[in-house]
């Protein structure tokens, strides 16, 4: 009996399904997201594509569940618990002012208000040390109002409980007794920090979202059970690995770009393959626009990050995300034309799905321009409507003044322009040079903007991955089982223990084994890979350093003073170093097969037919190109429309386009035909 792998990315507007078999196959579907209900929308693609369920022997999926449940304010009603005397710091928070030039500026909404925030007598001192006995009689009124206001979630967060967790699993005991049906969420599970804020903004972020994750993943691998499919469900992590529901069930939070990671995963093995150490990858789907650097092979890690202005710790990687897709509204504001970030979704959709769409989309002014056409989607299998889409733009441009071409024009240079923006704040201003890197472009919609987008930075390079509309899902089987740990080691380097160091590190390594084995890994799959957080004296923020074996103090200053000078542009090696948390990254390794074999195009002629198609406000005949067909290192010159199934790749005059030996597709400057 064939065995597959699985994975699917569900998305806002399409689920992106991957089927790799024995023989390393891949075949690849899209069905759209069925919002009521996403479970539905994976097994029909998995019916599609593979038929019979049990013959399944692995599954991974990317979900945006408990991040959309974050961003649409639907998630559980949740309290917080802290220690007493400090329970303002959350609703406080930072003094910082985000947008300093914003008049009417409000500080983000938290997610759970002054009102629900209790505390309870308890105190630790900074080295775990315990001051005050916890009160236990301070849950008495809690429970009372968590059972009468019907609270679903409860967060707890006490002072320096990453340093002795004694009290925060006594409040569980408490919590959980009285309240069995009540999820509970710890901040020394959450996030093992300092800094008090992020930590108790963390925890409530896991208690939000975990009710609705939980009830999705039950629901998830129920229906896959009962359609036959009786493998492990496996969740796609932030940090970039994979883990079981059972433990993604314990910790939501590490689920939030549980989609989105995939593509930047996928892009360390595209440098793997091809060679092309530093990419810029870029995921334009229907709903949101996610960038992401690789950097010397590997994906940009961040130990923090910040989500509608809320903070968070945890590992994760760096994946920056603004509202443009192939879905982006266009509208009128002030007699002037926006887009976005208002999404069409995928129902009622563009103009051009013919599923009671009104608004003209980015997909419709792609359509309208010929750079798609009616059938571009799917192979044909999925039609859009010109006729429609033509009085959509005529409609919304006779408001503005514009000719439905001008308007058409105007709404993909908004696009680009909002997309070239945020590729600019993650490169130029972290003081990189986007002119090094490749342009990895992915997602439904990715392609059709790519070359027009690497124009707008100077990137000479573009680089279409094979399968570019499932990407994602792609990079989800080429990840392994990844566990992130963390410890406070609080101290100057000068005077640091390097007995006490190691002694941490090897407490780490043997909880992350641990965890490791709870998903049944085997001891020779299992690698870990240390990190040290390190600033310099008097500093707030830290770098993270990665640690190398053999290495020394020495070997570890020098790699931070370099990697600050690269971030910052200068470094300070005569000033005192702090050292603050030690990191672990405990992976656990698939099998991904073997390497991919070379690419072998279709039989066929290339080119399929001609279209016009506008670029800079000219007309030009374009020739539309099969991209299964194309010919490895043959190069051809544009402007091409090139199809494919799961995306459309649009390159306007002065470029070359050449397929490599396992079928991505290079587009350079070049010469035009």
């Amino acid at each position: 009996m064939a065995k597959f792998k699985v994975s699917a990315d569900i998305g806002g507007t399409f689920t992106d399904i991957v089927v790799e078999d024995d023989a390393g196959e891949v075949r690849i579907g899209k069905v759209p997201t069925t919002k009521e209900n996403p479970a539905l929308g994976v097994l029909q693609g998995i019916g599609q594509l593979v038929g019979d369920p049990s013959e399944i022997d692995f599954f991974v999926h990317g979900t945006t569940v408990g991040l959309n449940a974050f961003l649409e304010r639907r998630g559980a009603k949740t309290m917080l618990v802290m220690t007493g005397g400090i329970s303002d710091t959350y609703t406080i928070a930072r003094g910082h002012r985000e947008e300093l030039y914003k008049l009417h500026y409000r500080k983000p909404e938290q997610l759970v208000p002054r009102r629900n925030v209790h505390e309870v007598r308890e105190r630790l001192a900074w080295d775990g040390s315990v001051i005050t006995e916890l009160a236990e009689e301070d849950f008495a009124p809690i429970i009372e109002k968590a059972k009468a206001e019907g609270f679903q979630a409860i967060a707890v967060c006490l002072l320096h409980a990453y340093t002795n967790p004694v009290h925060e699993l006594r409040a569980r005991e408490i919590l959980k007794a009285a309240l069995p049906d009540v999820s509970v969420s710890l901040s020394h599970q959450v996030a093992p920090e300092w800094r008090e804020v992020e930590r108790a903004s963390s925890t409530v972020m896991d208690a939000y979202v975990a009710p609705v994750v939980e009830l999705y993943l039950n629901t998830l691998k129920a229906e896959l059970a009962s359609s036959g499919m009786e493998k492990t469900v496996h969740v796609m992590g932030s940090s970039g690995g994979v883990m079981t529901d059972r433990l993604a069930k314990e910790r939501p939070i590490a689920t939030l770009m549980s989609g989105p990671v995939g593509g930047s995963i996928g892009g360390c093995e595209l440098a793997r393959r091809t060679g092309l150490k530093n990419l810029l990858c870029v995921d334009m789907g229907g709903t949101s626009f996610d960038l992401s650097l690789v950097i010397d092979g590997q994906p940009e890690m961040t130990s923090e990050t910040v989500l509608e202005g809320l903070p968070l710790l945890m590992s994760i990687v760096s994946i920056d995300t603004v509202g443009a897709g192939g879905g982006s509204i266009a509208w009128v504001e002030a007699g002037g034309l926006r887009v976005g970030p208002q999404s069409a979704g995928s129902y009622p959709g563009p103009v051009s799905y013919s599923r009671g769409g009104t608004e003209p989309t980015v997909t419709d002014a792609n359509l309208f321009l010929g750079r798609l056409g009616d059938d571009s989607l799917l192979d044909g299998k999925m039609k859009l409507d010109s006729a429609a889409t033509g009085q959509a733009m005529a409609r919304l441009g006779s408001q503005i003044g514009l000719s439905d071409r001008e308007l058409a024009e105007g709404i993909l240079a908004i696009s680009n322009a909002k997309m070239a923006d945020a590729m600019r704040t993650i490169t130029v201003g972290q003081g990189i040079d986007p002119r090094e890197f490749t342009l990895v472009a992915f997602g439904g919609a990715g392609p059709m903007h790519a070359v027009e987008l690497a124009r707008e930075l100077d990137m000479t390079q573009i680089l279409i991955p094979r399968f570019p509309g499932t990407f994602s899902a792609w990079g989800m089987l080429q990840s392994d089982i990844r566990h992130d740990l963390v410890a406070s080691h609080i101290g100057v380097m000068s005077a640091v223990d390097e007995q006490a160091l190691d002694a941490s590190f090897a407490d780490l390594e043997k909880q992350g084994r641990e965890r490791l084995r709870e998903e049944n890994v085997a001891e020779g799959a299992m690698a870990f890979a240390r990190a040290v957080d390190l600033r310099y004296e008097g500093q707030e923020y830290s770098i993270a350093v990665p640690l190398e074996d053999g290495d020394t103090l020495a070997d570890m200053l020098d790699r931070f003073h370099a990697l600050y000078e690269r971030r910052y542009g200068h470094s300070q090696p005569e000033s005192e170093t702090e050292i603050i948390s030690l990191r672990l990254a405990a992976t656990g390794q698939f099998e991904h097969g073997g390497e991919e074999a070379s690419f072998t195009p279709e039989d066929g002629e290339p080119q399929v037919g001609t279209r016009d198609v506008i670029f800079d406000g000219q007309t030009h005949a374009t020739p539309i190109v099969k991209r299964a067909r194309l010919v490895p290192g043959k190069p051809m010159a544009s402007p091409a429309i090139v199809e494919e199934e799961s995306a459309t790749t649009v390159v306007p005059p002065g470029y070359t386009i050449t397929i490599d030996p396992f079928g991505n597709m290079l587009v350079a400057a070049g010469e035009s035909a």
